[in-house]
Order: structure tokens, then sequence, then C-alpha cells
């Protein structure tokens, strides 16, 4: 695939479901993250996947983050979170272990664990998969964290699903460019 067609035509799956990629893809997918740029050369990214047959155990982790932000929550809300894990075979969680020492600031080294999440969807898209890149509460849960071998001050920029695209995909319209271009005068 062409480049900048690759670039053109990335969207968010709407629904994803087997197969995801196999090791192979796997790893490409990850040698097209650690191409991302890295000032100060920290290597601040870092990536877990969840298979299929962990899915479960992940959607229990985020039930599990929804009572502790709110107790009382209603066995529906905890249903909806369990059933997140089943959005894709493959879950990618992509995050920033931030050296809050280093000279380089902590939002650079963010910076290059997003822009490294970017690549591994659109590594996915060169792939022929689907994907969706996704946040929520969870993502700012210390214990979630902790159950992905991260600190409390690291970042987890997002949960990336991965799959065979069935539903299509987002028919939110684009914006024009120039609505976000300004040329500098001086």
């Amino acid at each position: 695939m062409d480049a900048l067609d690759l670039l053109l035509t990335r969207e968010s799956a709407l629904k994803l479901e087997a197969p995801g990629p196999n090791q192979k893809d796997l790893d490409t997918i990850f040698q097209s993250a650690v191409r991302a740029p890295d000032h100060g050369r920290l290597r601040p990214w870092h990536f877990v996947v969840i298979d299929s047959d962990h899915r479960a155990a992940f959607g229990e982790l985020m039930a599990q983050s929804t009572l502790r932000r709110m107790p009382d929550a209603p066995e529906e809300m905890l249903q909806r979170e369990r059933a997140k894990a089943m959005r894709a075979p493959t879950i990618i969680v992509a995050a920033a272990k931030v050296n809050k020492g280093h000279k380089i600031m902590p939002f650079e080294q963010i910076g290059s664990a997003a822009a490294a999440t970017q690549n591994i969807m659109l590594a996915a898209h060169a792939l022929g998969y689907g994907a969706m890149w996704k946040t929520g509460d969870a993502a700012y849960d210390p214990a979630v964290k902790a159950a992905f071998g991260l600190a409390a001050d690291d970042e987890i920029m997002g949960f990336v699903y991965v799959g065979t695209s069935v539903g299509g995909t987002s028919s939110a319209a684009r914006p024009d460019s120039e609505k976000f271009v300004s040329v500098w005068q001086g």
C-alpha cells in the first residue's frame, strides 16, 4: 500500500472479529511502533498484548476498575465493562513508561508513545486489519496500570483493539485540513 494512501484511508473500525493478527503480523506491527520519533532515545514505549484467551480476565479488570470508582455500579454497567474485552480478538495496551527525572520532558515521552500507538494503527491497516483506539477511565486507574507492569505515573495511551473489520468504519466526515493550518507571518 502506498504510504500516502495508507495515511489518507486509515479509519477506526466499528466492529471487529477474528482473525486478529498472527505473531508475524504482531512483530511487524511492533517494529513499526518503535520507529516513532523519540527525543533523547528514551524509548518510553511499552506494549502488552491481550490475546483471545485472556480477554475475559481483561474484562474483569475493567469491571473491577469501575467498581473502585463507583462502588454502587449496577451489574449491567459492569457487564458493559466486561464486554469491552470482547470487541476484538487482539487487544494491545499501549503505554508510556515516563522517566519524570529526565531532561526530556514527560509530555515529549508521552508524545512519543502516542506516535508509536498511531504507528500501530497504521501498521494494522497496512496489513489489512481493522483497529480502534480506546481509552476510558480504566486507562487512568493505578491498579489497571499495575496489572500491565506500569507505575502509577506511567500513562496508558490506549487500548488498541485489532481484528478483522466487519462493521465498516465511522461515517463521520473528516474535517478539511485547511481549518487547522495557519501560516505564520513573522
